[in-house]
């Protein structure tokens, strides 16, 4: 073999390993899905398209709806106005549009008001209103907790003490992948946690308890492979 063989074949091997280096860093944001929503677009007064409304425990109905609100992301932000102050009252709002097991989801909201809570939440693996996983921070309690909710009874899985101010924009995150769980406020992470109650595929929404007015804006759900 000649040396401009010899030179070509190390170039080649040299430019293989090359591409194999940056498919190894490309693959895993290209299996990543990521579906954005901002509500600014949106009719202020009325549910957005590919939500709908349920509720876990008791009380009266819902009324999730969107509101202007200048200091949002977007402008305007989805909020439940009903006000009702039954203790054991968590209502949602589902988005439709995409469902998965494994997922990581951030929304930004602001606890505005509330005199028996003022928490703000996401849900994951629903599969009806009586059956999924939460996250919820509560600026009551200066605190964020995970939950299960089985057949609509809500069971502790972990939780931190965080201060968690009013009238402030925020962002809340969770990471659903396998048995394993990641909270983040702010992008920082504050806990991890496992449970295996849920594991296959559900909805996404936003969640509330009793009479919190709380406002939400741009949604982030990405699809985890």
């Amino acid at each position: 073999m000649d040396r401009i063989t010899i030179a070509t074949s190390s170039v080649m091997q040299q430019l293989a390993i090359l591409i194999a280096a940056l498919l190894a860093v490309v693959r895993p944001s290209q299996a990543e899905d990521v579906m954005s929503i901002e509500f600014g677009k949106f009719s202020v007064g009325a549910l957005p398209p590919g939500f709908s409304t349920g509720l876990t425990g008791r009380g009266k109905a819902v009324a999730w709806i969107l509101v202007e609100d200048r200091s949002a992301p977007s402008g305007r932000a989805l909020t439940e106005v009903s006000a009702d102050t039954t203790d054991y009252r968590f209502p949602l709002a589902i988005y439709n549009d995409q469902c998965g097991a494994n997922v990581a989801v951030t929304v930004h909201f602001k606890a505005v008001a509330g005199k028996v809570d003022r928490a703000a939440g996401i849900a994951v693996r629903l599969t009806d209103p009586d059956n999924y996983y939460v996250v919820r921070a509560n600026a009551l309690e200066d605190n964020v907790r995970f939950y299960r909710v089985v057949k609509g009874d809500r069971h502790q899985i972990d939780g931190v003490s965080v201060k968690i101010p009013s009238d402030t924009w925020q962002v809340l995150g969770l990471r659903a992948e396998g048995d394993k769980f990641t909270v983040t406020l702010g992008g920082k992470e504050l806990f991890t946690a496992t449970d295996r109650t849920f594991t296959g595929p559900g909805r996404v929404a936003l969640w509330t308890k009793a009479d919190s007015v709380t406002h939400f804006d741009q949604i982030a759900i990405t699809r985890l492979q």
